[in-house]
């Protein structure tokens, strides 16, 4: 550790959110880049809130989210942080327990997954999905067209494609300037992506470095730049 930030990597993973499907390999895209940069990475797993399975609602645990991303890097001797994040509130509640603690911090954005079709028509995931099973259970839809439905609907990891709560999210951050210009909009399975994730990596060994600290980035107008920002993608 002598001489070399540590840098804890909080990662909202596990096996029954489709959304971070592809998180462990980001995981070691994000080492990669902290140690070319001269840091010392430590991964911090935390709470994963899947929106498609978790009840009633994630809302009820973002904040739970929050807190524990802040006591992760407030018990460890923590440096800077990495934080991992796509769906819905995954994105707000690991920044929450960041900018609380105020350590040096990058969001890295899980990214979109890949869009599907049905006959023609693009599938929006988180959108498509309800409107077609209110067919279904309303009869005009068969059992075999939904089948074909759902292969199509959600076709790689990642987050909802349509301008949902993940999406929305993502892009906030960015305009906030918590994350790498242009990160946000970078699908899941790009090979892009694994770059931004290195590329993350090394940017917070700068950060620790410089000591630019979340309470100086959110200024007045980065909550402005989000602001117009969610109003000119019409954001969830």
């Amino acid at each position: 550790f002598k001489g070399r930030p540590v840098t804890g990597i909080i990662n909202p993973w596990n096996e029954m959110n489709t959304c971070h499907t592809h998180f462990p390999q980001r995981v070691q895209d994000i080492k990669r880049g902290i140690l070319e940069a001269g840091g010392f990475p430590v991964e911090l797993p935390a709470l994963s809130l899947g929106e498609q399975l978790m009840k009633p609602t994630t809302m009820m645990y973002r904040n739970f989210l929050a807190m524990e991303t802040e006591e992760l890097l407030r018990s460890y001797p923590i440096d800077g942080a990495v934080l991992m994040g796509g769906c819905d509130k995954t994105t707000p509640g690991v920044l929450m327990g960041a900018i609380s603690m105020n350590l040096p911090s990058i969001y890295v954005p899980g990214g979109a997954m890949l869009r599907g079709h049905w006959r023609g028509e693009t599938l929006g995931s988180g959108s498509d999905v309800w409107k077609y099973w209110a067919e279904r259970r309303a009869g005009n839809l068969t059992k075999e067209s939904w089948d074909e439905i759902e292969d199509g609907i959600a076709r790689s990891p990642g987050t909802c494609m349509t301008m949902g709560t993940a999406a929305t999210m993502m892009s906030l951050a960015e305009a906030l300037g918590m994350s790498l210009p242009g990160a946000s909009s970078i699908p899941a399975v790009d090979a892009s992506h694994q770059r931004m994730c290195t590329l993350s990596g090394r940017r917070i060994v700068e950060l620790v470095w410089e000591q630019r600290l979340p309470s100086e980035i959110l200024i007045q107008q980065a909550y402005e730049n989000a602001i117009m920002v969610d109003m000119a993608i019409g954001g969830s």
